[in-house]
């Protein structure tokens, strides 16, 4: 059986490395905010003819949109994420891509007030925190029988926020690369990493708690290298 708890050393070392490099990333790209979570309008647009993401950008700086964000989907359209805007004011853009660049069509716009994406950040940063204080509470309600549960509570959630960490680095990093924003689907996805991570956290502890009733004699460090295999 390989010695994982013999060589944890190596394995905190590379994580180590993983989660400060996630955590530089993160101070010094941070995460772009869609739409969702930063006031602002997306629009998505098609050409009938050829238009590159550069004369696009180009377009929007002339008139007056320095800041838009301009993105190209799987099927060929652009994504344009613009400063809050009035009907008046996207009917007035779209009037003027389509001088430039000829026919267009506008299929999809979205809106965000400050105040519906201040309540959004407030809410998804909610529903996180009582995650993670209802995982502590209910490990250690689980493994209420073994010795110190709250320890089992308090390195799950040190798990947790260890994989949490590492997936924002990574999206921090696609967001400084290829401008990836995060929205409500973001929030989703961080959710179901914090679910996967308590449930294969509870499996090993779990493995532990029966080797540990089981096998009482051995030592400790023992009993946790075989609730790997």
């Amino acid at each position: 059986m390989f010695d994982i708890i013999g060589k944890r050393f190596w394995f905190f070392l590379v994580s180590g490395v993983v989660v400060l490099a996630s955590i530089i990333s993160l101070a010094t790209f941070g995460l772009k905010a869609g739409v969702e979570f930063s006031s602002g309008s997306l629009m998505i647009i098609s050409f009938t003819q050829e238009v590159d993401e550069e004369s696009i950008k180009q377009e929007l700086t002339d008139v007056g949109y320095k800041s838009a964000l301009i993105q190209r989907t799987g099927e060929g359209d652009f994504l344009l994420r613009l400063p809050d805007m009035s009907s008046e004011a996207r009917v007035a853009l779209e009037s003027q891509l389509a001088a430039k660049f000829g026919a267009l069509e506008a299929k999809e716009l979205q809106s965000v007030s400050p105040m519906v994406a201040t309540e959004t950040i407030r809410n998804a940063a909610i529903a996180v925190a009582i995650s993670i204080i209802g995982i502590l509470l209910y490990i250690a309600w689980a493994f209420r029988k073994m010795p110190n549960p709250f320890r089992y509570g308090t390195c799950a959630v040190i798990a947790l926020i260890h994989d949490v960490i590492i997936a924002l680095g990574t999206f921090s990093i696609l967001g400084g690369i290829l401008g990836w924003q995060i929205n409500l689907m973001f929030v989703i996805g961080i959710l179901t990493v914090i679910g996967y991570s308590i449930n294969d956290t509870v499996v090993i502890f779990d493995r532990i708690r029966e080797n540990s009733l089981k096998n009482g004699g051995l030592d400790f460090e023992e009993v946790v290298n075989n609730s790997f295999g």
